[in-house]
């Protein structure tokens, strides 16, 4: 994982000691020896930072994942009895940082994404004259604040048993996450339908 070999840290430490009898560059030597476990233990260190690094950012949170979910209040009520793996987890976070709010349906289309899940929105408008033909539905005032999210009828999340030690691959069903986290950041005058083909 480190950019640098144990031999590249040792040849940069060897090419930093001053020139003379007393400092032998012979591989076999003390001071040789000296140097490689220094290299080794600089190798050791640059391997954490790499591991810290990926392991600290959200879509691949290992090693600071429970702060993440500490930091934004997860598992939530939504998330309960719904997230079974390390992917579940990364996901649910994911889906909590990008959940800043909006109006659009672009926005509730990406906060499902990043939960797992694919869905459109149907938007309804009242019948209109000049935009209204013959055969649409003559919605009533209500209709403009009333979105239909389609989505499969059951979507399955592949995860990992125990994270990532762990090969033997489950899978949950369902939808009730997504029901619960669209419904939590929707704005009170919106009337959300769940349709499921």
């Amino acid at each position: 994982m480190s950019l640098f070999s144990v031999e590249n840290y040792t040849s940069a430490l060897q090419s930093l000691m001053p020139p003379g009898r007393a400092w032998p560059r012979d591989s076999s030597s003390v001071q040789s020896a000296v140097l490689r476990a220094l290299a080794s233990s600089f190798q050791r260190s640059d391997n954490d930072a790499q591991r810290l690094l990926s392991g600290a950012f959200p879509p691949t949170a290992t090693i600071m994942l429970s702060e993440w979910e500490s930091t934004l209040g997860l598992p939530d009520d939504c998330a309960i009895s719904e997230i079974g793996g390390i992917r579940d987890r990364q996901r649910a976070v994911i889906s909590k940082l990008i959940s800043t709010g909006g109006l659009n349906r672009s926005y509730y289309i990406q906060v499902a994404a990043a939960l797992g899940y694919t869905i459109t929105i149907t938007q309804f408008r009242p019948a209109m004259v000049g935009m209204s033909v013959c055969g649409d539905a003559l919605n009533r005032d209500e209709w403009p604040f009333t979105w239909r999210i389609n989505a499969p009828e059951t979507t399955i999340n592949y995860a990992v048993a125990g994270g990532a030690y762990c090969g033997d691959p489950l899978a949950s069903w369902g939808n009730k996450q997504l029901e619960c986290s669209i419904n939590k950041i929707a704005p009170s005058h919106l009337n959300i339908i769940f349709s499921y083909s």
